[in-house]
């Protein structure tokens, strides 16, 4: 089929249907794919339904696969810019799905030095979480290195620990505590989701601690030569890395509709690196 299809009353009553009957989204994102839909009008649809089905008080479990997301203000984002603990925020760009905000001057170039810094001499081969088991590995998906503060580790930690909890109006306690990573020359991470995946059987041991992720904050701490821009390939999204910028999406759901895929492009030239900062439903212990 064209970008010109043409989605049917009955096919939009079909997939209410089904997501009311508790049919998961990405079920249904994988028949309409084999049907011969296009992603682009699949996601649409299943976006629009999504919020329709959970409006009438139907999503399967009774509301219980949608949680409460960090965001900004919708006075903020009308304003473009706002002031979080006497520090200016620009809203550079912003959009309602995916739930996605640019923030231009989040860190100060010697937040970012900072960060580096301290993080420098505990880098190790970046791992991602292994939905099998709980645990985490290398993988060949994420070519960077990176390590964990612990959550108020330092004083710059707690500084901008508290930036973002005033910024999104969630509690410290409720996020994991700073991830930084670098990428050098060719170093990339493929396209993936944050939220942790309920139907695999090592994420009821991984919700234990905190709850599923519902957003995320991506703080760029350099400006490559070239390259390693943040990308939203199912909305068509390019976040270019700059230095003391930031990019923040959420997800109410653990559900590709949030349309949240995202990826590390590769890095061309110079090395990239970033802060990540997790946010969980709950308390992070």
């Amino acid at each position: 089929m064209t970008a010109t299809q043409r989605v049917s009353p009955e096919l939009r009553d079909w997939v209410v249907a089904q997501l009311a009957a508790g049919q998961p989204a990405a079920v249904l994102l994988r028949a309409m794919l084999d049907s011969g839909w296009s992603r682009d009008v699949a996601l649409s649809v299943l976006g629009a339904e999504v919020e329709e089905v959970a409006g009438r008080g139907a999503w399967p479990g009774g509301g219980a696969d949608r949680r409460r997301a960090p965001g900004l203000t919708p006075g903020a984002l009308e304003r473009g810019r706002v002031t979080v603990a006497d520090h200016d925020v620009d809203i550079l760009v912003h959009c309602d799905c995916p739930q996605l905000v640019v923030l231009g001057g989040f860190l100060t170039p010697a937040e970012c030095t900072g960060l580096i810094e301290e993080a420098r001499a505990r880098l190790k081969p970046s791992e991602t979480v292994v939905g099998d088991t709980g645990g985490s590995e290398v993988n060949v998906a994420r070519t960077s290195e990176g390590m964990f503060f612990g959550r108020g580790e330092s004083e710059l930690c707690q500084r901008i620990e508290a930036r973002i909890a005033a910024l999104l109006s969630w509690p410290v306690s409720h996020g994991e505590g700073l991830q930084v990573l670098r990428y050098g020359p060719g170093a990339q991470y493929r396209p993936h989701h944050d939220y942790f995946d309920p139907d695999l059987p090592g994420s009821s041991r991984i919700l234990q601690r905190g709850g599923q992720r519902v957003a995320t904050l991506v703080m760029y701490l350099n400006t490559p030569e070239e390259g390693g821009a943040t990308t939203f390939p199912e909305a068509g999204l390019t976040v270019h890395a700059v230095a003391g910028h930031a990019v923040f999406f959420s997800y109410d759901r653990p559900d590709p509709a949030t349309r949240t895929l995202h990826g590390g492009a590769p890095v061309i030239a110079g090395e990239k690196w970033v802060a990540t900062k997790w946010l969980r439903e709950g308390t992070f212990a």
